[in-house]
């Protein structure tokens, strides 16, 4: 297919859950099962591409003004599982987080108000018809937060350094019902020991977004383009989901100082990252 648009990909990761074909009710099934057969569909990297290459005209597109009709596709045990891209959507949502990700004058010049209102108004209306709608995809800047750790393992983790026009790839996959058990498990524990705050909260919201797929999904954490940030050497020796385990299962022990070994560990990796988003 045509290159969309040669702009860099950012510095963002991804959780994903793929769906099997079960789940979804004709028409949709039928669609995404010709889908699948294309030989042309589009990758990771075209589907950013398309959304960067919307803020380029002016006045910019915030959010598409149609649905996404492409979806990525993986097999899991024979059976055919999609992630619906639901472009669109996801497009509202991170438009409504961004004024805590930008100053107002830079948000003003990126995106105008008129443009935001108005984009704000359209999904108000859109919401109002389809109230129960979610995302497949959920997206983090400059950062993997760490509850999303909590839903794989170390074991999971597959680090490609790539070569030639391949890219580096850091991701893991794991299914359903191992996310949502470890997430239960990691729960009780942190409920157990510690305060509640940010961290309980953020694996309280990522559990009930879980809980809205077929339980014979796949779950993906993807690096996404956070790998073209990183060296290669802190890449292949970035273990976050180990050290989230072991910080668990310390807490889970009493063991507070091996806990706090861990936490701090992924704390001063994680706080590098985002220094680099202000960094020349």
């Amino acid at each position: 297919m045509p290159k969309v648009s040669s702009v860099i990909v950012p510095y963002a990761s991804y959780l994903r859950v793929y769906e099997p074909l079960a789940a979804f009710p004709e028409p949709e099934r039928g669609h995404w099962e010709r889908y699948a057969r294309r030989p042309d569909r589009p990758s990771y990297q075209d589907e950013l591409r398309r959304s960067l290459a919307d803020l380029l005209p002016t006045p910019p597109v915030a959010v598409p003004v149609h649905e996404s009709g492409d979806a990525f596709v993986t097999e899991v045990e024979g059976a055919l599982c999609v992630c619906p891209w639901r472009t669109r959507l996801r497009g509202w949502q991170a438009l409504g987080e961004l004024d805590q990700e930008l100053p107002v004058p830079v948000l003003d010049a990126v995106l105008p108000p008129v443009v935001r209102r108005q984009a704000a108004q359209d999904y108000e209306r859109w919401l109002a018809r389809n109230p129960d709608a979610r995302p497949w995809i959920r997206t983090a800047t400059w950062q993997v937060p760490l509850n999303w750790f909590v839903l794989v393992s170390d074991g999971e983790r597959r680090y490609d350094k790539g070569s030639g026009e391949i890219p580096p790839m850091l991701r893991y996959r794991t299914p359903m019902v191992q996310a949502r058990r470890r997430t239960a498990r990691a729960l009780r524990t942190l409920r157990e020991t510690i305060d509640e705050g940010p961290l309980i909260d953020g694996l309280v919201e990522v559990g009930r977004w879980l809980e809205e797929f077929h339980p014979r999904s796949l779950v993906e954490l993807d690096y996404g383009g956070l790998v073209h940030a990183l060296p290669a050497a802190e890449l292949d020796g970035d273990h976050s989901a180990a050290d989230v385990a072991e910080g668990i299962e310390a807490l889970r022990r009493g063991d507070g100082v091996t806990a706090g070994e861990a936490y701090g560990r992924l704390v001063e990796r994680w706080r590098a990252v985002r220094d680099r988003r202000s960094a020349n």
